[in-house]
């Protein structure tokens, strides 16, 4: 997934290197990163010939904010999304109960990453052959998420469109609007060197990195025994929210900054939160990485690389204060000290991650 609110970081050791490698990787599978990096580079040149009076700045470019008519004190916090080339393995395998709980979340933790509460939620559902059961399904698990969020399914949109998709296939994708206290928005900032980097667990590889999964376990293998199921249910963990975590944390610690770990990894989601002059300093070991993801890592002979394709087993951060850490760490079961933030000086890397 590209999110143009803001371009790609180059975050790792060797940056020219890494980006390479990374490439490569996603190239053999059909994904062009370098693709990506120039549509946001010109998506930016287009956006900046006009901006509307009341758009607020994002934060990070997880969401975009807009001034609440009527009440400068609030903001409108939104964000778009899909669920990647993981909807074709639901699709091969007839597994839909759980995408439209991974779109819904994917979104909440966008818009999260702001602060926001969520307030409603419409979902675009393409076809190449419409079956009504599936796309009830499908919907199904999205009003399910929404109702574990108190979020509104307003309504959506379902697209049939042969020719375009596969008759078994689809594409899946959603809108979130959230709402922030301007208040509760400006308490995130003041990141130092010390603070402490809190990381919330991943399951697998929630919603991003499938292209090159499917491209390292086949088809024939989806149904095999793995890791006390089977590699489809290990690719088709849902994608989690991290709302309640967030806001259990909150209660107990000071909360800085935020990042949802999504396309990029820990590589490039970081410094989305970041202030220039600082950088996030990851010791692996200090979390468990999802057996499916030590797979995916073993057969694409992955090096740094991995931890801008896939998440590694961190789902979400959150930077705090030190003092503040062991208290964060004891509200969230699975809840790590997973780093914490230095200095930067001129060109160093924004993230580095210690094997």
């Amino acid at each position: 997934m590209v999110n143009y609110c803001q371009p790609m970081a180059e975050s790792c050791e060797n940056p020219r290197t890494e980006q390479k490698t990374a490439s490569d990787s996603y190239a053999r599978a059909g994904v062009d990163v370098h693709a990506g990096n120039e549509a946001v580079a010109r998506y930016a040149a287009v956006l900046g010939q006009w901006r509307h009076a009341d758009q607020l700045e994002a934060i990070g470019g997880f969401a975009g904010l807009f001034r609440l008519p009527g009440d400068p004190s609030r903001a409108l916090v939104a964000s778009t999304d899909g669920v990647g080339t993981k909807v074709v393995i639901a699709a091969e395998l007839g597994r839909y109960a759980t995408v439209g709980a991974d779109l819904v979340n994917h979104c909440v933790n966008d818009i999260l990453v702001c602060n926001a509460a969520p307030l409603f939620f419409l979902d675009y559902l393409a076809v190449g052959k419409l079956d009504p059961a599936v796309a009830a399904e499908i919907v199904r698990g999205c009003a399910h998420a929404c109702r574990l969020h108190e979020c509104a399914l307003l309504g959506g949109e379902t697209a049939e469109m042969p020719g375009l998709y596969q008759p078994a296939h689809f594409d899946l994708a959603g809108t979130i609007v959230g709402i922030v206290e301007i208040e509760a928005l400006e308490r995130l900032g003041g990141v130092e060197p010390g603070d402490a980097i809190i990381g919330l667990p991943a399951v697998g590889l929630h919603t991003n990195g499938y292209s090159l999964a499917r491209s390292l376990i086949s088809r024939d293998e989806w149904n095999l025994p793995f890791d006390g199921g089977t590699y489809a249910d290990a690719l088709l963990a849902e994608h989690p929210s991290y709302y309640q975590s967030v806001r259990a944390i909150q209660r107990v610690a000071r909360v800085k900054a935020m990042a949802h770990i999504t396309g990029g990894g820990l590589l490039e989601n970081l410094p989305r939160t970041l202030p220039e002059n600082v950088k996030a300093v990851f010791e692996q070991p200090r979390w468990s990485v999802p057996p499916i993801l030590q797979e995916l890592v073993r057969r694409g002979g992955l090096g740094d690389e991995r931890y801008r394709i896939f998440n590694m087993g961190v789902g979400f951060t959150l930077i705090v204060p030190v003092t503040d850490a062991a208290a964060a760490i004891a509200a969230v079961p699975g809840a790590k000290v997973v780093g914490w933030i230095e200095s930067r000086i001129g060109e160093e890397p924004r993230v580095i991650v210690h094997p």
